[in-house]
């Protein structure tokens, strides 16, 4: 599939310019810093230099004093306290760390996830009912819960205390509770609001500590959780979250809990990790208790206090993560095949396919592999429990959340924001929904939003890239969203020595340009290349840059995105 690249506007020259000099570093450097705001010295030291005393205070959070006065009283008074938690993988760690934490002081604690299928998102009446039938007093809600106003009610109804930590935007009214942690709230000024569902109850034990003269020492070592659910949870890599990540990422490399270590042993990588590493080992692992089982495995797992117990979860859960694969794919070439076989559906602006026999716990990732196939707004629908339940997933610029609301009137239910989202209907809606949301996609997304982009941060000769510039590069890191791998595009390249095929489809090459040396280049999928990149004439590059690793030989590989010819 052909993408537009769109370079980036290039800040003003003497800004750029002033920040090379006072960091003595390279203009594209001091462009990229620029790019992600930072703009003189002092924002590159706190940018380059992350320092756990860059964390917020946590009581500048709204609510955080009624939070803790309360779990002080419960603690006070031997109430029971139950930590309940979603089955994602932000859910999980959520709750594998607040347990953790409250456990190695307070024995009257359990924690409680609800069942997917049976629950659904969220608290649910079952989850409110278990609390008051097992006389847990009072509920910490965890990665949800923003919007469960008429469950709150009713727990006041039952007797049980809710203190709510969740990272999602609030709705016009909150919930009756006793505290609703949530930075996103209107009437809250902390001064980050981008953190993770983990990432809340991070900044609850992180108060609790600091009021009860705790050591931060037993609240950090559990960075390596918070920094999982960022990655997994695609929240921004900026501010208050990069330093959570970036030592999270630290304690994951060298000293992580039991069950992090096991999951990356079951995983085949016992170290070196990177965000991107983070999402696609960890994450899939940890989200396959919950989506063909139960995510109470994945807690067991992250709260393992012995090696042989969290060996016996880590290897149950890789079972799961296979048997994930195995639905993800087949259903996945179900769909395509569908879609390849219907004239109208290929010609259509947007993707809804619909089997009553698909699990319901991989349709968002078959959802993400269509949208990445076809490129255009997409739903993947299966029965659950009498109706039809949909995952949905966006391309760049369309708000899909919108476009769902011009459907409302055949939903049941539907959430989420603008690139991804969860439906419910009646069967007998389906076909309606499916041509009512072609019309209203076809009537708002431009020709142009139906092209992939590759968006490129600078332009750099390959000369450019020396060892000081790969040093400096590199502390950008860690990766994620507002601060992505720098994409660069160097024109008037030519092949030089070899170029050829690995695995499946994967173009392997040596790329050099006048004045410069080779750099060894991978450009994965895109193997139609090979017959043009080997007649010797000049072409165009996007590419990130990595360290590949290989047999303990560690060299500068260009990712690269996409190929132009100069014709």
């Amino acid at each position: 599939m052909n993408k537009r690249w769109a370079i980036r506007e290039r800040p003003d020259n003497e800004d750029v310019k002033k920040l090379a000099d006072e960091l003595t570093i390279d203009t594209v450097l001091s462009t990229l810093l620029i790019q992600r705001g930072i703009k003189n010295y002092e924002d590159a030291r706190y940018f380059f230099r992350p320092d756990l005393r860059h964390l917020h205070d946590p009581f500048l959070m709204a609510d955080m004093e009624k939070a803790i006065e309360r779990i002080d009283i419960a603690i006070a008074n031997g109430e029971k306290i139950l930590i309940y938690g979603d089955y994602d993988v932000d859910g999980t760690t959520s709750v594998a760390l607040v347990y953790s934490f409250f456990n190695k002081i307070y024995p009257h604690i359990e924690y409680y996830i609800p069942d997917r299928y049976r629950e659904g998102y969220g608290i649910s009446t079952q989850g409110i009912d278990y609390a008051a039938e097992n006389s847990f007093s009072l509920v910490i809600a965890l990665d949800c819960g923003i919007k469960s106003v008429d469950k709150i009610a009713y727990a006041n109804t039952c007797g049980v205390d809710f203190i709510i930590c969740d990272h999602h935007l609030p709705g016009n009214e909150l919930p009756d509770a006793i505290a609703v942690l949530d930075p996103k709230r209107k009437d809250c000024d902390y001064p980050y609001k981008e953190l993770s569902g983990c990432g809340i109850g991070f900044k609850l034990i992180q108060a609790y500590a600091e009021k009860n003269d705790i050591s931060f020492e037993d609240v950090s070592c559990y960075l390596d959780l918070v920094a999982i659910s960022i990655a997994c949870d695609i929240v921004q890599i900026s501010g208050e979250n990069r330093v959570l990540a970036y030592f999270g990422l630290q304690k994951i490399n060298s000293d992580p809990c039991i069950g992090v270590k096991t999951l990356m042993e079951v995983a085949g990588r016992g170290t070196n990790y990177t965000i991107s590493d983070v999402v696609f080992l960890l994450g899939p692992r940890i989200n396959a208790a919950g989506r063909i089982d139960d995510a109470k495995h994945a807690v067991e797992l992250l709260i393992a206090c012995h090696e042989d117990a969290a060996k016996e979860k880590g290897l149950l859960i890789n079972v799961k993560n296979t048997e994930r694969k195995g639905h993800d794919l087949s259903i996945t070439d179900e769909a395509l095949s569908m879609i390849d076989n219907d004239v109208i559906m290929i010609n259509r602006k947007s993707t809804v396919v619909f089997n009553e026999n698909w699990h319901k716990g991989v349709i968002g990732i078959v959802a993400s592999r269509l949208t990445e196939k076809y490129y255009r707004p997409t739903i993947v629908l299966t029965r659950s429990n009498g109706h039809v339940a949909g995952s949905a997933r966006s391309v760049l610029g369309y708000d899909l959340y919108e476009a769902l609301c011009e459907c409302k009137d055949l939903l049941i239910q539907f959430g989420g924001h603008k690139y991804a989202a969860g439906l419910t209907l009646h069967p007998e809606n389906v076909n309606a929904f499916i041509d009512r949301f072609e019309e209203v996609v076809s009537a708002t997304i431009t020709d142009e939003q139906l092209i992939q982009q590759i968006t490129i941060d600078a332009e750099l000769e390959l000369k450019q890239i020396e060892p000081k510039f790969f040093r400096v590069l590199n502390q950008f890191a860690p990766f994620g969203p507002e601060n992505m791998s720098p994409v660069f595009i160097s024109r008037n390249v030519y092949v030089s020595g070899y170029a050829g095929l690995v695995g499946e489809n994967h173009l392997k090459m040596a790329v050099m340009q006048e004045g410069s040396g080779a750099f060894e280049c991978i450009a994965f999928n895109q193997g139609i290349y090979l017959p043009d990149v080997s007649n010797k004439k000049p072409f165009d590059i996007c590419y990130s840059i990595e360290e590949n690793i290989w047999r303990e030989r560690r060299t500068i590989q260009l990712n690269v995105k996409g190929i132009k010819f100069r014709d």
